[in-house]
């Protein structure tokens, strides 16, 4: 398995909030300045794409940060995409996350990238690396939950089939924390037809996972199922009125 990396890339420009608007899951123009906020860029099949963590600055200066497999990609959808915005993407350099006050900030100083995998993955921090693209939709991810999705913005890549997903239905899987024996599991690996990979990581005695899964396949296998915090614990269903 390759060792998990990140890149950073700054976006700036007068069309910088304009064209992030109609590209990721979250509400570009309502987000605080100088926090670090996990969202997505989706297909047209509602499924995410690209995961980014995403600061904003100002309205004419953001800072990205993606997986290093998925850095060359997303900088080709980037400029591909923002050709005709007034706006520049510069690749900055590798950076190394931590966690702040339950939120993933990053930084140039060297951290150890094995102990935060752990707490993010305890805390429900899922991310989306290369063997993941095009595979789960944000609201599974509990993305909403995470403040990563708005269903009340415009127009974005998927937003029809996300916003669909929303208000007209429910997810069959979603994700959840097992504790496991043995190796741990790659991402986008199958543990049951029904169980997902989304990140693992070795622990003493075995592996901590999040999944993407159905909650009734979580009780076929020999897996201890653990809690997430509070705010990722509940139905991931839009609250009926």
């Amino acid at each position: 398995m390759n060792q998990l990396a990140f890149m950073a890339f700054s976006l700036n420009g007068a069309d910088a909030e304009k064209f992030l608007q109609g590209q990721v899951t979250v509400h570009v123009e309502r987000l605080p300045e100088n926090q670090s906020r996990y969202t997505a860029i989706c297909d047209l099949k509602g499924r995410i794409h690209f995961g980014l963590w995403l600061k904003k600055i100002s309205v004419q200066h953001f800072e990205l940060v993606t997986t290093l497999d998925q850095a060359e990609e997303f900088s080709k959808h980037i400029k591909k995409f923002g050709a005709f915005s007034k706006m520049q993407l510069v690749q900055i350099g590798a950076v190394f996350p931590s966690m702040v006050d339950h939120n993933t900030e990053f930084s140039s100083t060297e951290t150890d990238i094995n102990a935060w995998q752990i707490q993010a993955i305890q805390s429900g921090q899922a991310w989306i690396t290369q063997p993941t693209e095009h595979l789960f939709q944000p609201q599974e991810l509990r993305l909403h939950q995470r403040e990563g999705v708005h269903f009340d913005k415009g127009c974005y890549l998927g937003q029809e089939i996300v916003a669909r997903l929303w208000f007209k239905a429910k997810p069959k899987h979603w994700l959840h924390l097992l504790q496991g024996n043995g190796a741990a599991p790659a991402p986008a690996a199958q543990l049951h037809k029904d169980i997902d990979v989304v990140n693992s990581i070795a622990v003493e005695n075995g592996y901590l996972a999040l999944v993407i899964a159905k909650p009734d396949a979580l009780t076929e296998l020999n897996l201890t199922v653990l809690d997430l915090p509070a705010h990722l614990n509940g139905d991931v269903a839009r609250p009926q009125a």
